[in-house]
């Protein structure tokens, strides 16, 4: 079923709300601060030595520190404090789960159960200054001298885009390969559209490439337009960045009737649409998975005008892999947690009525088993959050895990000499995160620099 086409007979249709109200559920959901609020938010950290939220922070960003100087009104210093260890800190301060991560390490959590909001100061700082160097400020950050190297990036999405950045700085000469029509990967199409708004990926994506020395190389997908041996003979070293391209099938009867999706097409449809009316969604809607994809689809569900949502994992709630600030999102936004609930099959003829699941329970040993209990829950619209794969297309030579991502060492090297990865189709063993994503491409610059300097050194 295309973007713009309804199903009126499976009771998905687009346009349930109007503009309006549309307008009103799809705004920010976590509005920035004031400069006043900025201040006040500021003068609460306690600027720790050894801070436990730095340790928290993948990117390992300096955040007493530039929290004090947004507090002392130097929001350029501040910028480049986060920047300089995560040149994609305006998105992660919009879509990192702070309250696990840095926020969760905030030693004012133990005093007055509030910590300080890292998140939307980071947020503050980096937006402040995008705009001046929107407006023709000198940028901040400056490449050094040509190296006559070049690199091929494969995959424009966080672990990409940083790793393009970094060597960028480096004076390497980079060309980003990218299979989709925008650059930015789940940035651009897999987040919820509440979570940035204004078209804020492609403004940081712009902005990074500002730079220099990044070439973007759009509609090139790997495998198809251009091969890993192509590319490791035009360039001296490849940066595999390519994300996960497949999803999981659930392997149960009624899977292929119409209205039947994954979620992250779904996402990405939403964030696509110029018109948030012409995106269709059921009456009754029910979304299979319990991790943030899962938690994404349901509330934009409920915000185009589902009547019900409902949002079934076969574990409980302490089991998912979204947070527990997500889940209590989800739910103040009107989604049903359905708990212990595996889906048995799809119900549905010449159109989906149900998903029939069988509760659940873990045994002594811990191992999840069936109840017996079966229970219905009527739905026009089921959307698949059950997790992604790696497609191994293009990576011929490579050697996998056997969770079957690219296999990496500590710095993002491969099996095969010149060639790194990272971000989630790496087998880092690391939370599928954009800030580890973007710490994997920052790693892997970094590995990529030494051995183009050793290559150099062969050479001399």
């Amino acid at each position: 079923m295309s973007p713009t086409t309804s199903n009126a007979a499976n009771g998905i249709a687009p346009g349930r709300l109007s503009a309006e109200q549309l307008g009103c559920n799809f705004a920010d959901v976590a509005p920035p601060l004031s400069a006043n609020a900025a201040v006040i938010a500021a003068d609460r950290c306690h600027y720790c030595y050894d801070a436990p939220c730095v340790n928290a922070c993948p990117t390992g960003i300096d955040i007493p520190g530039f929290i004090r100087k947004i507090g002392n009104g130097n929001l350029k210093g501040a910028a480049r404090d986060i920047l300089g260890a995560n040149p994609l800190g305006g998105m992660c301060a919009r879509v990192c789960p702070t309250e696990i991560l840095c926020e969760g390490a905030c030693v004012r959590n133990h005093q007055d159960g509030e910590p300080v909001q890292i998140g939307a100061l980071q947020r503050h700082a980096t937006d402040f200054q995008m705009a001046r160097e929107a407006a023709g400020a000198p940028a901040l950050f400056k490449r050094a001298s040509e190296t006559g190297r070049r690199v091929a990036v494969v995959g424009a999405g966080p672990a990409g885009l940083a790793c393009a950045h970094t060597l960028a700085l480096a004076g390497h000469r980079v060309s980003v390969f990218d299979a989709g029509k925008h650059p930015g990967g789940l940035n651009e199409y897999g987040i919820a559209a509440y979570k940035t708004v204004d078209g804020y990926a492609q403004r940081e994506v712009r902005w990074l490439l500002s730079v220099g020395g990044i070439e973007l190389r759009q509609g090139q997908r790997l495998g198809h337009d251009v091969t890993l041996t192509e590319l490791r003979a035009a360039y001296d070293a490849v940066f595999i960045g390519v994300g996960l391209g497949g999803t999981h099938k659930l392997c149960i009867e009624g899977e292929l009737l119409d209205g039947v999706l994954d979620a992250v097409d779904f996402i990405a449809r939403v964030r696509e649409a110029d018109d948030l009316s012409s995106v269709p969604v059921g009456r009754q809607v029910v979304v299979l998975g319990g991790g943030n994809t899962a938690i994404d689809a349901a509330v934009q569900s409920r915000k185009l005008g589902a009547q019900q949502v409902t949002l079934a994992y076969r574990r409980g709630a302490a089991q998912m892999s979204a947070t527990g600030a997500e889940q209590e999102f989800a739910r103040s936004q009107g989604v049903v947690l359905a708990e212990w609930m595996k889906p048995l099959r799809i119900v549905g003829d010449t159109q989906l009525r149900a998903v029939e699941f069988e509760r659940t329970q873990l045994d002594m040993s811990g191992a999840l088993r069936g109840t017996g209990e079966l229970v219905r829950v009527e739905a026009d619209m089921v959307l698949k959050a059950i997790g992604q794969t790696l497609l191994p297309e293009g990576l011929d030579g490579l050697q996998l895990t056997e969770g079957g991502r690219v296999a990496v060492d500590a710095n993002g090297a491969t099996s095969v000499a010149g060639v790194f990865a990272g971000g989630d189709c790496a087998g880092h063993g690391a939370t599928d995160l954009t800030v580890q994503a973007v710490q994997d491409g920052k790693l892997a610059a970094h590995a990529i620099d030494r051995f183009l300097a050793n290559q150099s050194a062969r050479a001399a």
